[in-house]
């Protein structure tokens, strides 16, 4: 998926507003944070050549992900400048003919490695032609073989037809074997029917996981045990959420990984007891994030008791 420049705002020394460059982009902060807990991470998308492109070549490899999947490109990276005055961050993308939005099917390897137990999916790397339909081509593809996970981390200012993207989004979701999405987002793309109601008719479609994130309101599952109950987040001192989404996902797999979970019996095996005991682990990760600047996932000694 994506890997871009999070302009985030920030106050100079004499208090001047201004913005701070960070890397980002969905994919690649849930790569991160996964290897920073622990399990091997890899990247599979178009990295620009430019500045922007070597800081976030930089940022995967000082984290532990595995790059040799990626595509370097003469072409720019995608900006992303936040807003942080909403319960949710509101974000600009400057996208056009960047290297990210740009990835093609020539760039997919065929086939994958044999290692690869899991793919992540989301964000706008889903919203945006042709990286969209390279990677439904590689979603379509890798179905069935291995775990698929979405996020689809909704960003409505670039979707110009909501139904046109929900009937997508539904065709990928009967794809995949774990979504996660955000109270926010469903709200967005259902509005007035309630989160429970829509993850459990998405887990009628096929995947043996759904887990809804909802910040104070804590994350439920939907699988083959039912809804189970709100799973409350950790309270602290929130500096902003910028990447909390991401590490949720990521830590959600990450605990999957640790525990052998990640394969797509045992998914359809969870129990209420585990499935409790990961989200626990993922709202702890997301938490952590949320009391750091930009998107900073803990480590694992960082979530030990």
């Amino acid at each position: 998926g994506e890997a871009l420049i999070d302009f985030v705002p920030m106050a100079g020394a004499d208090g001047t507003p201004g913005y701070r460059p960070c890397p980002g982009g969905s994919p690649c902060n849930v790569a991160v944070a996964v290897s920073r807990l622990g399990a091997p991470a890899g990247f599979l998308g178009r990295i620009s050549t430019d500045f922007f492109g070597d800081l976030l070549m930089a940022t995967l490899r000082e984290n532990g992900v595995d790059c040799s999947l990626v595509r370097r490109a003469d072409q720019p990276s995608t900006l992303g400048f936040v807003s942080l005055d909403e319960r949710e961050p509101d974000y600009a993308f400057f996208s056009n003919g960047a290297a990210d939005r740009s990835l093609e099917p020539a760039d997919l390897p065929k086939p994958l490695p044999a290692g690869i137990a899991c793919l992540q999916f989301g964000s706008i790397s889903l919203m945006q032609e042709p990286a969209a339909t390279t990677l439904e081509t590689l979603m379509r593809r890798e179905s069935g073989r291995r775990v698929l996970s979405l996020d689809p981390n909704v960003r409505p200012r670039l979707i110009p037809d909501r139904e046109s993207y929900r009937r997508r989004l539904e065709d990928w979701i009967a794809l995949v074997d774990i979504v996660k999405v955000s109270r926010a987002d469903l709200e967005w793309l259902y509005p007035g029917i309630p989160a429970a109601e829509v993850a459990t008719r998405w887990f009628r479609t096929g995947p043996a996981l759904v887990v809804v994130t909802g910040g104070e309101e804590g994350a439920f599952a939907v699988s083959a045990t039912g809804i189970s109950p709100p799973v409350r987040g950790t309270a602290v001192q929130v500096v902003d959420t910028v990447g909390a989404g991401d590490t949720f996902h990521g830590a959600l797999l990450a605990w999957l990984y640790h525990g052998g979970l990640l394969n797509r019996d045992d998914l359809r095996r969870l129990t209420p007891e585990q499935e409790v005991e990961a989200l626990s682990f993922a709202n702890k990760a997301a938490a952590i994030t949320c009391s750091r600047r930009g998107n900073d996932p803990p480590r694992m000694d960082e979530l030990e008791p």
